[in-house]
């Protein structure tokens, strides 16, 4: 998976998920050479779920089906 910047370049390539004991450990590069591993706590989730919306969980949902505008880069 990867996040793009507002000028369209990669931010950040997202390598892999996995668990470790109660946090979720993402791991990937950032601007296409850095390694990064990243460590999201439980806390910290339930801040990102204060976050969503019922109208942003509906268009999270719907991306799933979506194509992308330039043609599944």
């Amino acid at each position: 998976m990867i996040l793009y910047s507002p000028d369209n370049s990669a931010l950040m390539e997202i390598q892999s998920l996995e668990r470790s004991g109660d946090e979720l450990v993402i791991k990937g590069k950032v601007f296409g050479t850095m390694p990064i591993t990243a460590r999201l706590k439980p806390e910290q989730a339930r801040k990102g779920l204060k976050l969503l919306r019922p109208r942003l969980v509906l268009f999270l949902l719907s991306m799933l089906f979506r194509r992308s505008a330039d043609g599944g880069r």
